[in-house]
């Protein structure tokens, strides 16, 4: 049994104060953690290119594709000459890691060729580069309160607009975090006051971003 909790499928969202211009304000899906770290795709971040773009530099004609303006995201820092495509339903493509029984993530040609021809996943996202952590990094960096973890939501990934994502991601992940227990002095405690300090920040922000302020 690990000792700690597996965030795949589970929304990060960056806490205001967390600097690193990676990822400032950004909402990353982690698609696996294990004890040897976690990788995930920034899901509120893209890059001046478009999905047809992509597609020509690969030698697939875009002209066929509906998607060819989708903008490409930035999904994180590390290999980003490295395309990856987060997708709905699964599919059977040449290389997918499956993330839920419906939620994947690709890196093969051949759904993206699919997608140029009207044939691929019912949604998707393409993005360039991924975020990763090593063997105990990012259970760190929660613990530090550099993130907020959640649920994971559908609809926030492929159908909320990319500028209103944190803070839907935010709201989403501030309401689903309860205080737990009430035992004073006790660790669970302090980590659960902290957290609550923590959500409190946060939607803090979310309220400011509401009003335009953020």
């Amino acid at each position: 049994m690990n000792d700690f909790t597996k965030l795949a499928n589970h929304f990060l969202i960056a806490m205001p104060a967390l600097a690193d211009p990676n990822f400032h304000r950004t909402v990353t899906l982690i698609c696996e953690h294990s004890s040897e770290g976690a990788m995930g795709i920034v899901i509120n971040r893209t890059t001046d290119l478009a999905l047809g773009e992509i597609l020509q530099q690969m030698g697939i004609d875009p002209e066929r594709t509906s998607m060819r303006g989708m903008p490409v995201h930035l999904g994180g820092p590390v290999q980003t000459n490295r395309g990856f495509v987060l997708h709905e339903p699964l599919g059977s493509w040449e290389s997918t890691l499956p993330i839920t029984e419906s939620l994947g993530i690709s890196t093969s040609r051949d759904i993206l060729a699919a997608i140029a021809e009207n044939k691929g996943p019912r949604r998707c996202l393409v993005a360039l580069g991924y975020a990763g952590w090593g063997a105990g990094q990012l259970e760190r960096e929660i613990a530090e309160n550099s993130w907020l973890n959640g649920p994971a939501d559908r609809q926030i990934i492929f159908d909320t607009p990319v500028e209103h994502r944190w803070q839907k991601a935010a709201q989403l992940a501030s309401e689903a975090a309860e205080p737990i227990g009430d035992h004073r002095g006790s660790e669970e405690y302090k980590r659960s006051l902290v957290k609550t300090f923590t959500v409190r920040a946060l939607r803090k922000a979310v309220e400011r971003a509401k009003g335009g302020a953020a």
